[in-house]
């Protein structure tokens, strides 16, 4: 699936529509180059979680925990991570395994050692907005794109439907 997001407004209610989708669980990995808005996007999904406050990116910390109305989630941003080993310290494992939703900027810094996506969100910037692509990588990430594509509110933004992982 690929969807146009002309400014940052769209950024983030493209984000809530992708948290509500999401239903609180999954590993969703967002890449582009720096600037491209994976934090923008996240600020969405952590508001369809319930979150109302200020997201920043945590660069130095690694992951940032919310526990929103009952969902439990991990934003990780892996840009300064000097080894994917790295992850092991700071008890990567035990969260990417819990049932939370994990969000994970520049997954490919833990290349390797990450498990692999249900959903991975590529963001491109594209005249003075940008452009996503969505590609389901598991079950739940092909239950997530169904369900992306039913909502209305993102039916003038989807120029594409595809997004199935090569097979």
């Amino acid at each position: 699936m690929q969807l146009r997001l002309d400014d940052e407004d769209r950024q983030v209610a493209f984000g809530e529509c992708l948290g509500r989708a999401l239903e609180g669980h999954g590993r969703v990995h967002l890449t582009g180059e720096l600037g491209a808005g994976k934090t923008t996007l996240t600020r969405g999904i952590l508001r369809a979680c319930g979150h109302r406050g200020a997201v920043k990116s945590p660069t130095y910390t690694l992951v940032e925990p919310y526990e929103l109305d009952g969902v439990r989630v991990y934003h990780f941003d892996l840009y300064r991570l000097g080894d994917p080993e790295e992850l092991e310290f700071i008890g990567g494992r035990d969260l990417l395994a819990e049932e939370a939703l994990c969000v994970i900027e520049w997954p490919e810094r833990g290349e390797g050692w990450l498990p692999a996506p249900d959903l991975e969100v590529i963001l491109r910037l594209a005249d003075s907005g940008r452009e996503a692509t969505l590609v389901a990588g598991s079950e739940l990430g092909r239950a997530v794109l169904a369900r992306l594509a039913a909502m209305p509110a993102l039916a003038g933004w989807i120029l594409d439907r595809e997004g199935e992982a090569a097979r």
